[in-house]
């Protein structure tokens, strides 16, 4: 990761050089040590603060934070899925490439979205699919 510190990748070189693969692998790596640590910290926190609440209001308010947190822990986990199915991309050399076309995704999509699958136009055009159906 030291030697990545300052590198970001860019449009002049090779698309998916060893170098980019590494720089995204680094990243995705780091962003799921971040959600598993903040989960710790979350289980940590539910088990310290099960405490009755002698009052029904207090109660209710501390349930409903519970559940909140439960919920965002639960999305956490199944953004971890993705994070590790986008590890694997990068191990098999697929990573960077739309899923739909085989077209490269933009980098700057990348950076913003590093579990990305889909190019942003095949990502608007199976959005626009989903709007119909839902519509429907």
């Amino acid at each position: 990761m030291e030697k990545l510190k300052n590198y970001k990748p860019s449009e002049k070189e090779p698309f998916m050089n060893d170098r980019q693969r590494d720089y995204f692998r680094a990243k995705l790596l780091a962003w799921k040590d971040e959600i598993l640590r903040e989960s710790k910290i979350t289980l940590q926190t539910l088990q310290e603060e099960n405490v009755n609440h002698p009052d029904l209001a207090d109660r209710a308010s501390s349930e409903t934070d519970r559940a909140i947190e439960l919920r965002a822990r639960d999305r956490q986990r199944k953004l971890i899925s993705k994070i590790d199915a986008a590890l694997q991309r990068i191990e098999d050399n697929t990573y960077g490439y739309c899923e739909e076309t085989g077209e490269p995704i933009s980098l700057k999509r990348l950076e913003a979205r590093p579990i990305a699958t889909l190019s942003v136009e095949a990502q608007e055009r199976h959005e626009k699919r989903e709007k119909v159906y839902r519509d429907e």
